[in-house]
């Protein structure tokens, strides 16, 4: 069986929705290694259309030498929950799933350890439908006042804190369990 591996740059006040908030803090060869450790483990991407269709045209294109990460954004199978795209065209690898529905992701689960970034409402289904494993958040030290929020309209949602790191530039790595066991 397979594991859900959700890494989300957010906001101390938990906005997510444009990552441009993280450009002054710049990303550390540390946290490349960290990001590196939860993409590493998997051999699936799942994601939601917005962020599909905002990744597709980032990373297509991109190389190792552009970025060490390139490599697993484009080789990996990336599979795309959405009730309104056909086909998942323009980045390699592509697949759409169809709407989201918990059991063909549970199924889709058992087969894969999957990697998700981004998908706000994808990774706020997932967590109310308790299908998330871990959840790394890099938490930036900036208060935004706007933006979607990941945790808007889930409530009762225990998780366990696995680990947590801090990073020269200010960021902090939260990492979570919702299932009750450790992150490794």
């Amino acid at each position: 069986m397979g594991k859900i591996h959700v890494h989300e740059f957010i906001t101390l006040d938990g906005s997510y929705e444009n990552p441009g908030f993280t450009m002054p803090y710049g990303f550390t060869d540390r946290m490349s290694e960290v990001v590196g450790g939860f993409t590493g483990a998997c051999d699936g991407i799942l994601l939601g259309r917005k962020t599909f269709e905002m990744f597709g045209p980032a990373w297509s294109e991109r190389t190792v030498d552009d970025d060490p990460g390139a490599p697993f954004f484009n080789e990996t199978t990336k599979y795309v929950v959405s009730g309104t795209l056909d086909e998942a065209a323009g980045w390699q690898n592509s697949e759409v799933i169809g709407a989201y529905d918990p059991e063909k992701i549970e199924k889709l689960k058992n087969e894969h350890d999957l990697y998700i970034s981004g998908s706000g409402t994808l990774v706020r289904a997932l967590l109310h439908d308790k299908l998330i494993d871990e959840l790394h958040l890099l938490v930036y030290p900036v208060v935004l006042g706007t933006g979607a929020r990941l945790f808007d309209g889930l409530a009762d949602l225990p998780l366990t804190l696995v680990e947590t790191e801090s990073f020269d530039n200010g960021v902090v790595h939260l990492s979570y369990s919702s299932t009750g066991e450790g992150v490794r």
